[in-house]
C-alpha cells in the first residue's frame, strides 16, 4: 500500500521506557477533523507506535487508530518521520498490560513463523475475558489475545506444559505453544464463529 517500509530516524538523545517491537499491520486512522485514512505500523510499545501514513498530522493532535490484531488505541502525535508519525499513547495501565501480551504474542508470533501454520485467521475477541479449567477442575481468569475457529492466543501468568489439556471457556483443548505471558491454545474442533462468540469470552 505504501511501497517499501521508510527508516524510522530516531533521536540519539531518545529515551524510551517501552521496549517496541517491529510489526506491519494494517489499519486505518483518524484525526481530529474526523477523516479517515490508511495506514500501516512500523513499530509498536505499550506506550506508543510509529505509523506510516499519507497525511501527519499536527504535533500533539489526538489520533484515534484502528489496527488488525490490536485493535482501538488512542494518543497524540508525539513526532514526525518521512512518510509517517509517531504516536504517544493516553492509555490506562490495564490497557497498557493488554497491548504488552498482545505484542508478546505478535512478537512469539514472528520468531515462531506462525502465520504459515495457522489454518483459520485470528480476531481480536470483542469480549477478552476468559475462564481457563484444569484438568482437575481448577479454574482462573485470563485474558484472550486473539482467536479463531480453531484456537486462540491466551495472556495467563499459570504454568503450562505442551500437550497439557484444559478448557478455555466452555471449549475443551490442549495447548499447542507456550512464550512469555500466555499460551496457544488448539482446540479440540473447528467451531462456527457464533460458538467463538459465545463459548470462548466471559462477560464480566
Amino acid at each position: 500500500m505504501f511501497g517499501s517500509l521508510a527508516r524510522v530516524h530516531e533521536k540519539p538523545i531518545e529515551r524510551r521506557r517501552h521496549q517496541r517491537v517491529s510489526v506491519q499491520l494494517l489499519g486505518r486512522y483518524m484525526l481530529e477533523t474526523r477523516r479517515e485514512y490508511p495506514c500501516q505500523s512500523v513499530n509498536i510499545s505499550p506506550g506508543g507506535l510509529a505509523l506510516l501514513a499519507p497525511v501527519p498530522g499536527n504535533l500533539g493532535e489526538r489520533v484515534v487508530v484502528y489496527l488488525d490484531q490490536i485493535g482501538r488505541v488512542e494518543g497524540t502525535v508525539a513526532r514526525h518521520f518521512q512518510n509517517g508519525f509517531a504516536i504517544s499513547f493516553a492509555a490506562t495501565i490495564r490497557k497498557r498490560d493488554k497491548l504488552a501480551a498482545q505484542l508478546t504474542w505478535l512478537a512469539n508470533r514472528e520468531i515462531l513463523n506462525l502465520p504459515e501454520d495457522r489454518r483459520h485467521d485470528r480476531v481480536q475477541p470483542r469480549i477478552a475475558r476468559t475462564v481457563i479449567t484444569l484438568a482437575s477442575g481448577q479454574q482462573a481468569v485470563a485474558r484472550l489475545i486473539d482467536v479463531s475457529t480453531s484456537g486462540a492466543g491466551v495472556a495467563t501468568d499459570l504454568k503450562f506444559t505442551l500437550g497439557q489439556r484444559i478448557a478455555v471457556g466452555k471449549l475443551p483443548g490442549k495447548v499447542v505453544r507456550i512464550f512469555d505471558g500466555g499460551i496457544a491454545v488448539e482446540f479440540s474442533r473447528i467451531l462456527t464463529q457464533s460458538e467463538i462468540d459465545s463459548d470462548v469470552s466471559v462477560p464480566l
